[in-house]
């Protein structure tokens, strides 16, 4: 006689849910991985406009190009800023994303546990039934060997 598990399609949903909190971790690094990429390459191209700056003012170079210059800078310093708030927010949603599959992950395995639980105890009943027949076919034997 096989087991079968009364519970195995909700065991098999937190299973899926558990599959599809990791895939949502999957791509919220993903997606902190590009905003701090994104970070990196402003941050490079600041220090770019930064060492032109430098260099603009020890050549001859006219007022509008320096302005032009620090205008960007500062552009890129607002920009800096606004992706440095966009990878705090993919940082705090990693984490959100870590403790949902946290929980799926407790959820599968308290499921996965009872159905243990339950296998283990079904195993023991079906040999203690057939701990019985087995005493009774030595009784029977037995009674039928004193009887001869």
């Amino acid at each position: 006689m096989r087991y079968r598990y009364p519970f195995q399609k909700l065991l098999d949903l937190k299973t899926n849910e558990k599959e599809q909190a990791e895939w949502n971790l999957s791509d919220a690094i993903g997606q902190l991985q590009q905003e701090e990429l994104s970070l990196s390459a402003l941050t490079e191209e600041r220090s770019r406009v930064a060492e032109q700056l430098g260099l603009a003012s020890a050549r001859m170079t006219t007022i509008s190009e320096i302005q032009l210059l620090e205008l960007y800078l500062q552009r890129l310093d607002r920009q800096m800023q606004a992706k440095a708030k966009d990878v705090e927010k993919a940082k705090a949603n990693v984490a959100d994303k870590r403790q949902v599959l946290s929980g799926k992950m407790m959820e599968e395995k308290v499921w996965t546990k009872a159905k243990e639980k339950a296998q283990i105890q079904f195993t023991a009943t079906l040999l203690k039934k057939e701990q019985e027949e087995l005493d009774e076919i030595a009784l029977t034997r037995r009674i039928q060997t004193i009887m001869n």
